[in-house]
Parts: C-alpha cells; structure tokens; sequence
C-alpha cells in the first residue's frame, strides 16, 4: 500500500474563484486582428480565448498572498510591508541591498543606466528584449554567448540556456575587462527556449567575470523553475531542496534582476539587487527619480506583501513539480504529431519552431509572426513572436533575420487545467494541418524601439 506512487500528477491548489472566458466566432476574430493592425499586443484581453501571450504578471495568486494583501501597510515610507518584502528577498538571494520597482524592466534601466556607456560590451547567454533594450538605450552593445546547443531547436541538451565559456573568454579578451562593466546570465534563458542553465555553468562565468575583476549580475525572473531544472538534471542536486539550490545561484552572483511578475508570483513588481555599497547609493538615487521612495519603489505595499509570499511559494517543490510537468505535457503532445518545437520543453512555455513549419515564409517576412497570428485566428489563442520582428532590427535602424523565429506560448501561473491544454493541442494540429497556407507579413508602422509591442502588419497574401 504505501509503495503506491500515481502516474498522474494534479494541481498542487484547488480553485475557490473562477473568471469567465468569451467566446468568439473566427468572423469576430478576424475583424478584432485587423482593427489591431495584426498585432496580437493590440488585441483586447476579452477577445482572446486561451491567453498565452505572457506569463508576466498574469498568474492566480494563492490565498496566503491576498492576505498579506489586505493586511498590508501603505505608508510612504518605512512601511512594515517593505521590510517583510526586503527579508524575503535578502533570505533567498542574499544580497545586501534590495530596491524595489514597479516591474523587472525598470530594475534594468535603473542598473544599465548606471553602469553601462557607450562602447560598452555588455555579455549575457541571451539578452530579453527589454533587457537588450536597455543596455541599447545606454549606448552600450548587448551580446549574445549561448551554447551551440541553444541554437538548435531540436537537439536535446539539459542545459541549452548554458554560457559560451570560450566565446565569453574571448570577447573579454579582445574588449577588455574596462569595457565590460558587467556579465549578465538570464536564467532561465527565455529567449531561446526557456532552457535552463546549469550550476557548473553558473560557477564558471562567475569565476571568469571575478578573475578579470567584472561584476556578475542573474536576470533571475524565472530563477525557482532554474533550480528545480538543476534538482532534476544535474548530478549532486537530487537530494537538495529548490530553495537550497536558489541560494547557492544567487552565491555566485554580484547582484540579481529581477520581474516578480515570473516567479515572484505576483501580478505587477520587480527589484534590483546586489552587494557593492557605492553602486547601490548611485542606484538608489536614480530609483528615487524614476521609481519612487526606496521602501516602495514604485508599489504598493499589497504588492510588496504578495511578492515576499509569492517567492517562496514559487519555490515549493510540489508547484514546480506540476509547473515543469504541465508544460512538457504539451510538449509531448506536439512532438508525437511531429509539430516542430524547441526540446527538451522549457519551464514556462513551449516554443513553436516556426521557422521550420513554415519554409515557404523568409524570415523577413515573419514566420513567428504568421503563426502566432494564425493561432489567434483558428482557435483565439494568443501567444507572442520570440522572432525577427521582436529581435531583427538593429540599432542603426538595419534588418536582419533572428537567430531563430519561434511562437511562445507562455502560460500563466495556476491559471489553466489540462483541458484548457488538451484544446491547445487540437488548435496547433489543425493549424498545422493547415500550415502551407499561411501568409507572410510586412510591417507598415513601426517604432524604433521594442517595436513588437506597437507595430502594425498586413499579410502579404490572404488565404
């Protein structure tokens, strides 16, 4: 009897609160994607079916969360709340300063802008868009070292999101350890596929950026799905708990990053955090211009309480158990009908490989972006293009084809069951049954920064 181990695994929560879906007619759907110039962003939330386009800021919060929420203190400054928040934040990552923000991106811009230049190189596995976008705006070149691995879709590796040593040896080298004020890794990588990146790798680009005397800072918004990959890949973590394993990360770190949105499990909130006295009062000062008072750094003192919940229950490992599993449900599914997509699956989406569904469409024409919005059309599913047009234009205003064109499709915290999954399936089959058909896109409007976010397409073709 008590050797019984069951083969499926549930939901770690039960609901107590439901909110209803609309649906949509494909008529409905396909006039509501032509008003948004076929920008999935432009959509209204309440005419998209399955919401994959993010899993920031998008999740359930648990009940603990909401009553921290209603308990929380709202003064300006030196409210009980931040303090709650600070020791949580100090306890798993163990960084001296904490400063909080209203979201992970102005955690960046406030550490870019303090720290990067113009002819600054700015080395990371492979940098987000907001975080490219910001290390840019400082005049500062963001580049990319991911594993060979990370670049192939389909080769099974369990840590695709691993740190070129030799190609970061090189670029210190030839730029000069002067030139680099810092070596970020994104953990997990997001950009290529969610891939984890393993300790030994986390170790060794801190060893190489402290040797040469850089600063080594973790964009950690998905930091508790890294470790649980670490518990269950990498030799000598079996036994560990996430927590443990978190700790260990963030030892080998000069600071840390981070949207609260992702694994701090809250709908809105971030912070910057790290060791070095001198950089945290300039950062502090620019946090107090652009952020606010630095006990609440741009959020209310609710979101300070859920966030200081939220990080531990991100790390409990009956969550990250179903969290990691459900994903690779689905990625499972779409394997066994030879839907190509990024493997082994990631630990908050599966990645659509659409550059090798849709060969008949170049890269600047948008594969992602025909996909993506094929998705929406057939079944109201909205997922986000991780492709050129999010990363193909370049700073001097020039195009070029991404290192890969993939669709995201991200899925909120505690959010969806396994039929709201089951009905994705069927959706991306059909889709893909249907896939010569589809049309390329070109851009009529767009702006010059993050321009994925506001642009506006037509397709070449209607089909």
């Amino acid at each position: 009897m008590r050797d019984f181990q069951p083969n499926t695994i549930i939901e770690p929560f039960r609901i107590r609160s439901v909110e209803p879906l609309r649906f949509t007619t494909f008529e409905e759907r396909d006039q509501a994607l032509r008003r948004a110039g076929y920008n999935p962003f432009l959509l209204h939330a309440d005419e998209v079916l399955i919401d994959l386009l993010t899993d920031s800021g998008t999740g359930a919060m648990s009940s603990r969360q909401w009553a921290g929420m209603i308990a929380s203190d709202e003064s300006y400054a030196g409210a009980t709340s931040f303090y709650k928040f600070e020791a949580a934040v100090r306890d798993i990552t163990g960084f001296k300063h904490v400063l909080p923000t209203h979201q992970g991106r102005a955690a960046e811009h406030i550490l870019f802008t303090t720290i990067a230049r113009p002819s600054h190189v700015i080395p990371n596995n492979t940098h987000f868009d907001t975080t490219r976008a910001h290390v840019e705006h400082a005049g500062a070149e963001a580049v990319d070292l991911v594993i060979d691995a990370g670049h192939h879709p389909r080769l099974i590796h369990p840590f695709k999101g691993n740190m070129d040593l030799d190609a970061l040896a090189s670029v210190i080298r030839e730029t000069g350890p002067d030139r680099i004020p810092a070596i970020m890794l994104t953990v997990t990588n997001n950009s290529g596929g969610g891939q984890p990146v393993s300790m030994a790798n986390i170790r060794a680009v801190s060893d190489l950026a402290h040797r040469h005397g850089i600063p080594f800072f973790l964009d950690a918004c998905r930091f508790a799905e890294n470790a649980w990959f670490i518990k269950t890949r990498e030799p000598g973590y079996a036994d560990k708990a996430p927590l443990d394993i978190a700790r260990e990360m963030f030892s080998y770190a000069d600071g840390c990053t981070m949207s609260a949105k992702k694994d701090g499990m809250a709908n809105i909130g971030g912070f910057l955090a790290l060791n070095d006295d001198a950089l945290a009062a300039q950062c502090r000062g620019l946090e107090i211009l652009t952020e606010g008072f630095p006990t609440y750094g741009g959020m209310a003192g609710y979101d300070l309480e859920a966030i200081a919940q939220g990080l531990y229950e991100a790390l409990d490992p009956h969550y990250l158990h179903y969290r990691i599993r459900s994903i690779a449900y689905l990625g499972d599914k779409l394997v066994a009908a030879g839907v190509p997509i990024v493997q082994p699956t990631g630990g908050h989406a599966v990645y659509l490989d659409a550059r090798e569904m849709l060969p008949h469409i170049p890269p600047l024409q948008y594969p992602g972006w025909a996909l993506n919005n094929a998705l929406y059309l057939l079944g109201g599913v909205r997922g986000v293009e991780i492709g050129t047009v999010m990363f193909g234009l370049r700073p001097d205003g020039s195009e070029g084809p991404a290192a890969m064109d993939l669709v995201r499709l991200a899925f909120p915290r505690r959010v969806y069951t396994q039929s709201h999954v089951d009905y994705l399936v069927e959706v991306i089959l059909e889709v893909y049954a249907r896939r010569e058909r589809l049309p390329g896109y070109r851009i009529v409007w767009q702006s010059p920064t993050l321009r994925h976010f506001t642009a506006r397409l037509e397709p070449l073709s209607e089909s």
